[in-house]
């Protein structure tokens, strides 16, 4: 049994944390769903930014809805929900096998929207109804402003990827918005089954302090963070509010690993994937962090519910001077820069591109 398979077999859905034409169109993405138990997909604007600059796939399409008048983010999100709705199709047999638990696609807001709470609902609202299909998950960021909008978009029935959550607690105030809005469908009379994750980006913290911390504490911090919150959801679960919700028919936000592509050449190609192996969880995998585990990873045991060491862990980085909540505040604050930064070059690419192949026979 492959890697893959075990940690499937486990309870935990791998996910692939990439798109792009050309693994949709050459058979890539469908042998991931038949041998290495891929079963849903992420995507978000440096993802899109880096598949339209390095591929000609696009060109022909960007050609012909520019010269009938789309550009920029119009144009976009045009090409873009071509992508997810196709990448949805293909996960759809797994969607109606596990009856909506997985088989996710998801598509992000424009992340110039962060600290817009209507302008994110709206948008939500609109990729939702363009996707036109059950399996799409929209991403809102965790941010203070894009709670309202989480809550919102649940209420209307809007399966939600919350993303750019760092810490223990902003996994709860996310999942705390989404399960205000599965409670009011719930007094509305109206069907609590709307499908949701919340994605806790990992890597990014041993990145950030790796230059201001011993070295026998290097790539430790993210799987720590990713125990704490482990607990925290697994508590949130087991809570009398979320039992009555479930008793109503609710389905659970499932917590996800994201950001899980180790960036330290030192440690192992696959340390986030071996450390947060965890029943009902997912784990969205950038590809190469995906064949690197189907090639050589170990399940290794599964983190256990009580946040294992976490605690003590935590305790060391404080110790070492780290502040695990100022730093989760600015990690957040420059994951939606960075994502600000990718979306406009990704505009700049479109622009480029649309203004280059417009007389092109």
């Amino acid at each position: 049994m492959t890697a893959t398979k075990q940690l499937n077999e486990l309870g935990q859905s791998l996910w692939l944390d990439n798109i792009t034409r050309d693994l949709l169109e050459n058979g890539t993405l469908q042998r991931y769903i038949d041998d290495l138990s891929v079963t849903g997909l992420t995507s978000n604007p440096t993802i899109f930014h880096q598949a339209i600059k390095n591929s000609q796939s696009y060109d022909s399409v960007i050609q012909e809805k520019f010269k009938n008048g789309q550009a920029g983010e119009q144009l976009f999100f045009e090409v873009a929900l071509e992508d997810i709705t196709q990448a949805a199709d293909k996960f759809r047999p797994v969607w109606d096998r596990t009856d909506g638990v997985d088989g996710w696609v998801s598509l992000e807001v424009s992340p110039l929207l962060a600290y817009d709470t209507e302008s994110t609902l709206a948008a939500a609202k609109d990729l939702h109804a363009r996707a036109g299909r059950p399996n799409v998950l929209i991403k809102i960021p965790g941010t203070k402003e894009g709670l309202p909008a989480i809550e919102e978009a649940t209420f209307a029935g809007i399966p939600v990827n919350v993303t750019l959550l760092f810490s223990s607690e902003h996994y709860v105030d996310a999942a705390e918005a989404f399960l205000r809005g599965v409670e009011r469908r719930i007094e509305a009379g109206l069907n609590p089954a709307v499908g949701s994750v919340a994605s806790l980006f990992i890597s990014r913290w041993d990145r950030a302090v790796v230059d201001n911390v011993p070295e026998t504490l290097h790539n430790q911090l993210g799987v720590a963070i990713g125990q704490r919150a482990y607990k925290a959801y697994l508590d949130l679960l087991n809570s009398p509010r979320w039992q009555r919700a479930l008793n109503f028919g609710a389905r659970p936000q499932r917590l996800l690993w994201a950001s899980t592509g180790v960036k330290d050449p030192n440690a192992s190609d696959t340390l986030y994937i071996t450390s947060l192996a965890s029943p009902f969880t997912v784990n969205t995998m950038p590809e190469n962090t995906l064949n690197a585990f189907a090639d050589h990873g170990e399940v290794g045991n599964a983190l256990p519910a009580c946040g294992g060491d976490s605690e003590s862990k935590l305790g060391e980085f404080e110790t070492a001077g780290v502040d695990v909540q100022a730093l989760a505040a600015k990690l957040q604050k420059d994951g939606a820069d960075s994502f600000v930064q990718s979306w406009n070059e990704l505009m700049d690419v479109i622009t480029t591109k649309s203004e280059s192949l417009a007389n092109v026979d």
